[in-house]
């Protein structure tokens, strides 16, 4: 099976992941990304989708099977392209955000849909498969907490709390973030450490996540949040908004809180740092392996393609033989 991949982002790890995790099943992968750049507060122009076009056409005249638009800014340039069967996968952003009206367009027209969580099947409102991006559970694994708080020289007489994102990203909300663990700060009998990291090499973040005492989501909307996931699968406490599908996976699992307010933010990481010790958000995540992940997402590629077999059979005359 060969797929063209289109997306706004080729080097997000998690998108990465996914190739990775098709490859292994034999999918052969060809990635076209829009020009220019979205990294360090840089926006791309009109023009740049625009120019994305014609390469999208070109290309899809290859000997590809499917064409895979990943992220709702892409799915009109899938759409363009009339000779391959389509499937769109959306990230969470371009449904909640300023382009979800463009994504909920587009999706109607896709053979198949793929989203983060239920919550985004039901504000899509049309049939999709639910496959959330993939955990690295060999990369992100339980280490001792004294053992990668002394590689990253963290006091080990304080409370440290992990923000795994640019603190420039409005929509993770770092303000938030900062306010909730000041306030906590004024309640504990130790000083409380906030942690910003972004830009660090994916297999550095475990040692960052086994570090913290917590991890802190303060995100004003999401799909489904991977930090959160990759924070579960080492075990480390998680304290996040109600976003995406967070309090799915957080349900049952010791050492979390999913909160709505500022109020209920405070109380939740004071109790989870009060606490100490680890979650047992690992076991939880076996469902969540790249390996399933990239199970369920070649299970939606051979329905496309038994559909377009279905499709050529009624057209030509013959009965539709069995998928």
């Amino acid at each position: 099976m060969h797929v063209l991949n289109l997306t706004t982002n080729a080097e997000a790890r998690f998108f990465k992941l996914q190739v990775r995790a098709l490859e292994s099943r034999g999918v052969t992968c060809t990635t076209l990304s829009v020009p220019g750049s979205a990294m360090n507060g840089a926006t791309r122009s009109a023009a740049d989708y625009l120019r994305f076009f014609p390469r999208v056409l070109g290309r899809s005249l290859g000997s590809y099977d499917i064409v895979h638009a990943n992220y709702g800014l892409t799915a009109p340039m899938a759409l363009a392209q009339p000779t391959r069967p389509i499937v769109l996968t959306l990230w969470g952003s371009d449904l909640h955000g300023r382009y979800g009206a463009l994504s909920r367009a587009c999706a109607r027209f896709f053979d198949e849909v793929i989203v983060m969580s239920e919550p985004m099947r039901d504000e899509l409102g049309r049939d999709c498969t639910v496959i959330p991006h993939g955990v690295d559970l060999e990369l992100f694994r339980p280490m001792p907490r004294d053992e990668a708080r002394a590689e990253l020289g963290w006091d080990e007489s304080a409370y440290h709390v992990l923000f795994p994102y640019d603190t420039d990203r409005s929509v993770k909300d770092y303000p938030r973030a900062k306010r909730v663990v000041d306030a906590v700060d004024a309640t504990l009998d130790a000083p409380v450490e906030l942690h910003t990291v972004s830009g660090l090499p994916h297999s550095r973040m475990p040692v960052y996540m086994n570090a913290a005492g917590a991890l802190l989501l303060t995100s004003k909307r999401e799909g489904s949040p991977n930090a959160v996931k990759e924070a579960l699968a080492c075990n480390v406490p998680v304290v996040s908004t109600d976003v995406g599908d967070v309090r799915e996976r957080l349900d049952g699992v010791e050492g979390t809180a999913v909160c709505r307010s500022d109020d209920e933010l405070i109380e939740g990481l004071a109790n989870v740092l009060r606490r100490g010790g680890r979650s047992d958000g690992r076991a939880a995540m076996r469902e969540l392996s790249l390996e399933r992940m990239g199970e369920g997402i070649y299970s939606v590629y051979e329905r496309v393609l038994s559909k377009g077999e279905r499709s050529e059979a009624e057209g030509a005359g013959f009965e539709p033989r069995e998928a």
